[in-house]
């Protein structure tokens, strides 16, 4: 197979370093404006004049150019796989592929805690979910953090783009929402013109009441999930690696030291094998309509 991975910055670095190890791809090639030795190297989609000698698009460029990509190649090949970064967009479009596979990024999906408690929940009445992320932006970013995408609204940017693996994987659990309601804002003195705190709160169509806490504010990193459910509680800590279960007695499941990289091998070998756990376009497009309302809520 052959790989296309547009955008080589520090996700598509990622993505390109997870693909090498992958024995059925046998050449990967990258759209960017850096000269990367050993790779071969497009300016632009537009330069790519043999698009179709690729089997598996990856779409790492930032949040508003998701859009132009996604259509330019869905016009020009067909029978192809793509996997795009999360969110789908920044905003709420009509588009609907008509000619490949796409998939999103969304790759706490394949921490094996969180496939775990996913397993756990099968048998259990989820009562409520909590979830949590919080994460200095200017600790977050390598560099000088007024100048990366997530400080900027108009690239994409933002909390509530930057971290809506939260709200992937709580639809995940308890399925859509049927309705909800949401702060979204900027309440530091971070010098950005993005969002910095957004709360979500909600029901879904599983009757789980859902509350998401995302921000770029922490000193503190964090971020873990709590669900509440009729006979027990569970309590996944991403940063700790743990999976408490606590019922009549108590279970607790460790993996501290997980390697990013494992979660990124994973999704890659399930987009191109059994597509399993991976988010599929229409949850990614359920994930863009929850941001939408937030969005809206909030600029009205």
């Amino acid at each position: 197979m052959k790989a296309l991975v547009i955008g080589y910055g520090s996700i598509g670095k990622r993505h390109c370093e997870v693909l090498e190890t992958l024995v059925q791809i046998d050449e990967i090639c990258l759209v960017t404006s850096q000269d990367v030795a050993g790779k071969v190297c497009y300016k632009n989609l537009e330069e790519v004049s043999n698009l179709d000698k690729f089997d598996y698009f990856v779409i790492a460029t930032p949040t508003f150019l998701h859009l132009e990509n996604l259509k330019f190649i869905d016009e020009r090949v067909s029978g192809k796989i793509i996997l795009c970064e999360k969110p789908l967009f920044e905003k709420k479009y009509k588009f609907t592929p008509k000619n490949n596979k796409i998939f999103l990024g969304y790759v706490l999906r394949f921490h094996p805690l969180l496939q775990q408690l996913k397993e756990f929940l099968k048998n259990e009445k989820i009562l409520y979910l909590n979830a949590n992320c919080g994460q200095y932006l200017p600790s977050w970013r390598s560099g000088d953090y007024r100048r990366c995408y997530s400080a900027s609204k108009e690239k994409g940017g933002g909390v509530l783009l930057d971290l809506s693996h939260e709200l992937d994987y709580a639809m995940w659990l308890c399925g859509k929402f049927e309705n909800l309601m949401s702060f979204q804002g900027k309440i530091s003195n971070l010098e950005i013109t993005s969002d910095d705190l957004c709360m979500i709160f909600g029901k879904t169509k599983m009757d789980a009441i859902v509350n998401v806490s995302i921000d770029y504010l922490s000193h503190i990193t964090h971020r873990s999930l709590r669900v509440e459910c009729e006979g027990s509680t569970y309590e996944l800590d991403f940063m700790a690696g743990t999976l408490t279960k606590q019922d009549s007695s108590k279970q607790i499941l460790n993996m501290p030291n997980l390697a990013r990289n494992e979660m990124f091998l994973a999704m890659h070998k399930d987009v191109l094998g059994e597509q399993r756990y991976i988010c599929s376009f229409d949850e990614g497009l359920d994930v863009m309509d929850a941001i939408d309302q937030i969005q809206r809520q909030n600029n009205e």
